[in-house]
């Protein structure tokens, strides 16, 4: 069950709501954890018993961290809290990838994947790691106290909205909301219309980008044309971002309709002039988190640039690798590192230099590039993909024939996606509200009348979707594998 389903539009979330509001205000947190742990349930029970042992766990590591003195032997204990949390991982996710680096470097040993093949990683392990670690981290530092209720605790690990792809809550952050937090029409209304765009964006513009992506990067290696390959990626670009940014709407909508406030995801990133301004505006809470929790206690910037370098590299190595088990995530996440390490030594400097225009293209090359790696299945296939961008590929004659024949639907979905990467719809937002405060006659109108375009373009994205799931066109968050 996923946020873009039917069952979960029409069914799950209207009885989750209907019992927690009509459930009072002691009981809401309860029913939102049982609806949660049900969400989850919905992929297997295999995978409930997983996050329960994982709650448990780590409550008794926060009460352990708690009773330890602060110094050493809390560190210690902070360590093992984290080395259990990342085995865990590990295990599911890495298992495979390391002991088939092992056989290739000692293929006499041969060793055996210990996780039977086919087995599904467990969704959202990554994501529910990266809150556990936060929550001991925060625990330990004093900036949080040990959940002494294990309830409080599962509901922060296993809250529904962020639990399968985030957006990553840190435990301070979360602390006060488990406890109180506000409930009021206009926040709940404002998570509707989040969640409303949220889906807007993951059915209308993402799945149908997501046809020609997963055919570009399908073919055959070798047997694609520079258009093709340059279309593919495209798609893929915008894909993967409507894609993630749509879900992280719906996430953040549905957890103001329970009274929580996640954190925001994304700015639209599209919109930087360098690898830096980038990672502030995509996937932001990761980001934070990664600044937080590793690249600070590495010693972050303080020591001198030599000592920021190796940090930077070492956390996009990892962030590489977070996001998949696989050489190519690794180039990715390098990719990333090296050229932050540039634009700190040199580059940006030089790009300060040249027009607005140039350091958008720069960007955006960069990262037509880097996504071919993030989306190959392998670091041959990105460099035989590469390849096909510079017409290296057996058929270099460019193909439109992708777009000039397709359905409608995927030429409207290029051209909102095109669009709505840029921040039109903030600019908008602006523009009314200047207007309906000149005074001047008859722009008193534009507020209400933008408040009723609204509700109209919401029950009309809702509907659209609706009649796109209804189809069967739907394709898995991007973000579900990781």
């Amino acid at each position: 069950m996923t946020f873009s389903s039917l069952i979960f539009l029409f069914f799950f979330l209207p009885a989750t709501l209907a019992l927690y509001y009509l459930g009072g205000r002691r009981l809401r947190n309860a029913f939102l954890l049982l609806a949660s742990l049900l969400f989850y349930a919905w992929g297997g029970i295999q995978q409930l018993t997983l996050l329960l042992c994982v709650i448990l766990a780590n409550h008794l590591f926060g009460l352990l961290l708690q009773g330890l003195a602060p110094g050493r032997p809390r560190q210690a204990g902070l360590a093992l809290g984290i080395v259990a949390n990342l085995s865990l991982l590990m295990y599911y996710k890495y298992n495979a990838f390391l002991l088939g680096n092992l056989n290739t470097l000692l293929p006499q040993l041969h060793f055996a994947p210990s996780i039977p093949q086919g087995q599904q990683i467990p969704l959202g392990i990554s994501f529910l790691c990266f809150h556990a670690i936060s929550y001991l981290v925060d625990v330990s530092r004093g900036d949080g106290l040990g959940e002494k209720n294990p309830l409080r605790l599962a509901l922060y690990l296993a809250m529904f909205p962020k639990l399968l792809s985030g957006p990553i809550l840190c435990y301070n952050e979360a602390a006060r909301q488990l406890g109180e937090r506000q409930h009021s029409m206009e926040a709940f209304a404002a998570g509707v219309a989040q969640f409303i765009f949220g889906l807007g964006k993951k059915m209308l513009i993402a799945t149908p980008l997501a046809t020609v992506s997963t055919h570009v990067f399908g073919s055959p290696i070798g047997q694609l044309s520079v258009g093709e390959a340059w279309l593919g990626i495209l798609c893929y670009s915008l894909q993967i971002y409507f894609d993630f940014a749509g879900y992280s709407d719906m996430a953040i909508g549905l957890g103001r309709m329970f009274g929580f406030r996640l954190p925001e995801n994304f700015n639209h990133p599209y919109t930087a002039q360098s690898v830096r301004e980038f990672w502030q505006r995509w996937h932001i809470t990761l980001s934070h988190w990664f600044r937080d929790y590793l690249y600070i206690p590495l010693g972050g910037n303080r020591h001198g640039p030599w000592h920021t370098y190796r940090n930077l590299a070492i956390v996009f190595l990892l962030c590489g690798l977070w996001h998949g088990a696989g050489w190519n995530f690794v180039v990715w996440g390098l990719l990333h590192g090296f050229f932050l390490i540039l634009e700190r030594w040199r580059l940006a400097a030089l790009l300060a230099r040249l027009p607005r225009p140039l350091r958008h293209l720069y960007l955006l090359l960069f990262l037509l590039v880097s996504w071919t790696f993030f989306r190959s299945s392998s670091l041959t296939a990105a460099c035989h993909f590469l390849g096909a961008l510079l017409g290296l590929g057996i058929q270099p004659k460019v193909h439109p024939w992708l777009i000039l024949d397709a359905d409608t639907q995927l030429n409207w979905a290029l051209a909102a996606g095109l669009i709505f990467s840029l921040p039109v719809v903030p600019l908008l937002d602006r523009l009314t509200t200047r207007l309906s405060k000149t005074g001047l006659p008859g722009l008193g109108l534009v507020a209400p009348l933008r408040q009723g375009l609204k509700v109209l373009l919401l029950a009309t994205l809702l509907l659209l979707s609706a009649m796109k799931l209804s189809s069967g066109a739907y394709t898995p968050f991007i973000y579900f594998q990781f």
